[in-house]
């Protein structure tokens, strides 16, 4: 029987959001309804009530979340009511090309739930990423369902469903970063500041936060900085050389995604050095490098997409780090919320104000 529940809605461009009343039904086949513990409130939530993402409203915000299995549908074997779980927004299919040849976070075919939640007039929602966690309840693919250790705090565990999960992964997936290698970040958020971390969990050397904010490179000292470079005042690229021996970093993240900060993480790598952009740029962007500057230099220039994470594999792993104390995944967490103050926690967030505020439930 559907549910009714109160859930977080943008329902035009660049209003305010409201507190609605939101229909749950119950899970088809392949899906789950998921009892939400907490939900984190992301830059990526903001760009979907102003449009940024696309018009598809009223949409249903959050995505950061996690939560207990309360029902699933017909053919769901890998999650079961109860379990605790972190939501995440790429269900991979295990049939395209990519799951086929063993590469499933690349995954071209990443599915939600075919149900709709809608509002009580029956207005279809559009759930932000396709979970939509900004609820008391929400309907996912069971495929977007991770199981993790119950031991952690919600408040933790879900940032991994998408921020954290990107900055970390970018540099232990997609930048592969070794120990003893140099990185440098620039632009130190939440995202950078995961990446940051990242590049400390695996053993690198140096690195190097870079920011117009200086409470944001404080932030980065505490994830594991070891030099931090205010590019207001001084030059990144040059910084970024002489922290490295005059060479550049083997390694450089650009958790912005703008041209010219783009450029100076090109400039600023080592010579056959890897860049990887996970910083999501807007659609008029452009980026003007010479040609013969791309060939010279060698290296890698990568996309990190979800820190090519693969959920099942990952979110594991990190989940049992923090519990050990290896990983503080704590340390993102700036404040908690309740669901009435998620336009407030916007504001916070363009402020600068926080890592992470998080909607406990």
């Amino acid at each position: 029987m559907a549910q009714q529940v109160r859930g977080v809605v943008a329902r035009r461009k660049g209003e305010p959001v409201s507190i609605e009343t939101v229909v749950v039904p119950d899970p088809g086949p392949g899906e789950a309804v998921v009892r939400v513990q907490a939900c984190g409130v992301c830059h990526t939530d903001l760009h979907y009530r102003e449009g940024g993402i696309n018009d598809d409203f009223p949409f249903l915000l959050g995505h950061e979340a996690a939560g207990i299995v309360e029902e699933v549908g017909e053919g769901v074997e890998d999650v079961a009511p109860g379990d605790f779980v972190i939501l995440n927004w790429r269900a991979v299919c295990g049939r395209c090309r990519a799951c086929l040849r063993g590469r499933p976070w690349y995954c071209f075919d990443t599915h939600n739930a075919r149900q709709k939640m809608t509002l009580t007039d029956g207005t279809e929602l559009t759930p932000a990423l396709g979970i939509g966690a900004f609820a008391e309840k929400t309907l996912v693919a069971a495929g977007q369902c991770t199981k993790v250790n119950p031991a952690v705090a919600p408040q933790v565990a879900g940032l991994l469903g998408c921020g954290v999960m990107a900055g970390l992964g970018a540099a232990l997936n997609t930048a592969d970063v070794r120990r003893g290698d140099s990185v440098a970040v620039i632009g130190v958020g939440g995202v950078g500041g995961a990446a940051v971390m990242g590049a400390r969990l695996a053993a690198a050397a140096t690195v190097v936060a870079v920011d117009v904010d200086d409470r944001k490179l404080a932030q980065a000292e505490k994830l594991g900085a070891t030099h931090t470079v205010n590019s207001r005042t001084t030059d990144a690229v040059r910084a970024i050389r002489d922290l490295t021996g005059g060479f550049g970093a083997d390694v450089v993240i650009e958790a912005v995604g703008r041209p010219e900060t783009y450029e100076q993480a090109f400039y600023a790598r080592d010579l056959a050095g890897t860049v990887v952009l996970v910083g999501v740029p807007t659609p008029e962007m452009e980026l003007k490098l010479p040609l013969l500057d791309v060939f010279g230099r060698g290296g890698a220039l990568k996309s990190s997409w979800y820190g090519d994470c693969l959920p099942s594999r990952d979110f594991p792993v990190l989940i049992d780090l923090h519990l050990q104390g290896r990983l503080d995944l704590g340390a993102f967490v700036s404040e908690t919320i309740g669901l009435g103050d998620v336009e407030e926690a916007f504001a916070t967030m363009r402020r600068g104000d926080v890592l992470r505020s998080v909607v406990l439930f």
